[in-house]
């Protein structure tokens, strides 16, 4: 029988606690618009032993060749081998056969991979689920079967990553910003570095043009250890980090704050046509451009054209999901249109991203609000179809 439903009525913490409880075996999937992504987790007997998500699926073989663990002649005698006769062969399995790669380092890996995705499932607070059962043989391929992770010790290390990403938010806001080296001190004075291996690591591939995503793949490390690592050196003020958007900029203008204050005029004097000319232009240079997203869904709001307002808002979720003004619009966006599920999701993502925010206030009491008319929307629909 299959279990499924709004994530906003069962949490995906509560539903791979369920599953682990009940020990059950099949594939979990969970579906999000707001992101435009998909995850898929296979469990086994209440185990994980597979994980992905549609937007970071990654092969193996890459992200050992990315990490450094296997060379590319590593890579290229093992598809020689699967052209040559071996075309069933799996591509990692031919480099464990090489000795290009151990199994203690594939397990490492693939635990990596399963906890990154179950991590980035734990934050999405609006979507659907679906579970189905199936047999475990229908499940993985030999080489996944081969790890096992605890339900249990996944929610607790992703309980205790949420709580340590909200004390270090303040330094190191999302993993999209690029680390640089801090300018040397004006009266010349340098303290002496006394860096732990795992910092020297990291600073080692600090080179003002990769993200810490980036740099997590170029040394084949989770993620989230990059930032609390970063955050170290922010703290101590050996790097310091800037917004990805502002790292790297449009050569041909001079940067894109000239056509983004143009813009902001524009909306400030009321002419919403020429903004929304100015946030499009800036946006076909630059469709990251977050603050180019904004101004456009503001000039298309004032037109009162609110189905492109929504949309305009989640593609800016999907180009920067950690910046609390984009989730404060779309939830009163959403509102308009009458997606309600999407308007309080919305605003669950603000209040966490930005718990000491100057709209905290007035957001929690829309969520109130909100809340008591679905409350009355359910009740009227049961006694119309009663």
């Amino acid at each position: 029988m299959a279990i499924e439903g709004p994530l906003r009525e069962l949490g995906i913490h509560d539903v791979f606690q369920l599953l682990d409880l009940s020990r059950k075996t099949g594939v979990l999937s969970v579906a999000s618009e707001l992101r435009d992504d998909e995850g898929v987790v296979h469990f086994d007997s209440g185990r994980v032993v597979h994980a992905h998500v549609k937007s970071k699926s990654v092969p193996l073989e890459l992200t050992l060749l990315q990490s450094g663990k296997i060379s590319k002649d590593d890579l290229e005698s093992a598809r020689a081998k699967r052209t040559n006769g071996r075309a069933d062969a799996d591509i990692v399995d031919l480099l464990l056969e090489g000795g290009a790669v151990t199994p203690k380092e594939i397990e490492r890996q693939l635990r990596m991979q399963i906890e990154s995705v179950v991590f980035e499932l734990m934050s999405w607070r609006e979507g659907f689920f679906s579970f189905e059962e199936r047999p475990a043989s229908d499940l993985t391929n030999t080489r996944e079967a081969r790890i096992r992770v605890s339900t249990e010790s996944l929610l607790m290390e992703g309980a205790r990553r949420i709580d340590e990403w909200s004390r270090i938010a303040d330094k190191v806001p999302s993993l999209g910003v690029v680390p640089v080296l801090a300018p040397v001190r004006e009266d010349g004075q340098a303290s002496q570095l006394d860096l732990l291996p795992p910092e020297w690591e990291v600073l080692s591939t600090i080179d003002g043009a990769r993200d810490l995503r980036a740099i997590a793949a170029t040394l084949g490390r989770a993620e989230f250890d990059i930032a609390r690592v970063v955050y170290g050196l922010v703290t101590t003020g050996v790097v310091e980090v800037r917004n990805l958007d502002r790292a790297i900029q449009p050569a041909d203008n001079g940067g894109m704050e000239p056509a983004l204050d143009q813009a902001r005029a524009a909306l400030a004097r009321g002419d919403c046509d020429q903004t929304l000319a100015l946030a499009r232009a800036a946006l076909a240079k630059e469709p990251s451009n977050t603050t180019a997203r904004l101004l456009a869904a503001r000039a298309l709001a004032a037109l009162d054209r609110r189905d492109e307002v929504v949309d305009e808002l989640r593609r800016a979720v999907r180009a920067d999901p950690l910046t609390p003004d984009v989730h404060l619009e779309l939830g009163f966006a959403a509102v308009y249109i009458g997606d309600f599920a999407t308007a309080r999701a919305s605003w669950e993502h603000y209040l966490r991203l930005a718990p000491t925010g100057t709209e905290v206030g007035r957001v929690r009491a829309a969520i109130e609000s909100l809340t008591k008319l679905m409350h009355v929307l359910e009740a009227h629909a049961e006694v119309a179809h009663g």
